[in-house]
């Protein structure tokens, strides 16, 4: 065999071993995000330890990680929505990871323009220790998608109402209006707790950043007197018995009267 060809093949099974030993995970390889949104993309991804170079075992150290748009390999000089080499980032991606095993993204106001494929790459200080992986996320973006609001009860009189979408459930940021008035919650959970009479309205809630997302009205009618307005219950059973005791009180003194008089007339 040629010298070049034994190169080659040397050069083919570096790279094998490379890609063998190197892995990028995305829990979802798509999702949905409504426009104005926040959409995290979770990732891990496991390096390539070391190669072999002519026997000897050469030790890798990941020097950078990527993530692009609609870009297979993300390498050379393909624009980056994060480059950790780089100082010059939108702040709407934001890096949730590190260099060694945690390569998650999130982007903040979803906008038209990140209905894209995003992949992540890692890079060594060797080019055996680069890899991407062309799998990707793909992420949806949806301009406008009604938001929903869902009732949920817990116990005793506590009532929570959740901020939903069909499309988007990552973190979401939300403006949530009674009675066309905006409340100051800006989650997508609304507990009302004690529950009162002052709750009752008409409740809406809409993506922070897009109106376009409000929801139809839910409306909430509570009756006076429920919730924090109950009486005490221990109160109540102690007015009860104190009626009660009265009520056998009142009669037994009744028959006594009623046997005293019985007595004396027997006794003339």
């Amino acid at each position: 065999m040629a010298v070049w060809d034994k190169q080659l093949l040397w050069s083919f099974m570096f790279l094998l071993a490379g890609a063998v030993g190197q892995t990028v995970i995305y829990p979802f390889t798509s999702t949905c995000a409504v426009r104005g949104s926040t959409v995290t993309l979770p990732c891990t991804f496991t390096p390539l330890k070391s190669f072999s170079d002519g026997g000897r075992e050469v030790p890798l150290k990941i020097v950078r990680v990527r993530w692009c748009k609609n870009h297979l390999l993300c390498h050379g000089t393909v624009p980056s929505v994060y480059d950790s080499n780089s100082a010059n980032i939108n702040p709407r991606y934001q890096y949730l990871g590190d260099k060694k095993t945690n390569c998650t993204l999130q982007i903040r106001d979803v906008q038209q323009g990140d209905n894209a494929n995003f992949r992540f790459r890692m890079e060594a200080d060797h080019v055996n220790g680069h890899f991407t992986n062309q799998t990707g996320v793909t992420v949806t973006v949806v301009d406008s998608s009604k938001m929903r609001i869902i009732k949920k009860l817990s116990r005793g009189e506590n009532v929570t109402l959740l901020c939903a979408s069909d499309c988007t459930f990552h973190q979401l940021e939300v403006t949530w209006f009674k009675d066309g008035h905006a409340l100051s919650d800006t989650g997508p959970s609304l507990p009302l707790s004690p529950l009162t009479a002052e709750d009752s309205g008409n409740y809406t809630c809409a993506l922070k950043k897009n109106m376009k997302t409000l929801s139809e009205p839910y409306s909430l009618q509570v009756e006076a007197g429920a919730g924090g307005n109950l009486p005490p219950i221990p109160g109540v059973v102690f007015v009860v018995l104190l009626v009660v005791i009265a009520l056998v009180l009142f009669i037994i003194e009744r028959r006594l009267r009623a046997a005293e008089g019985q007595r004396a007339a027997e006794a003339s």
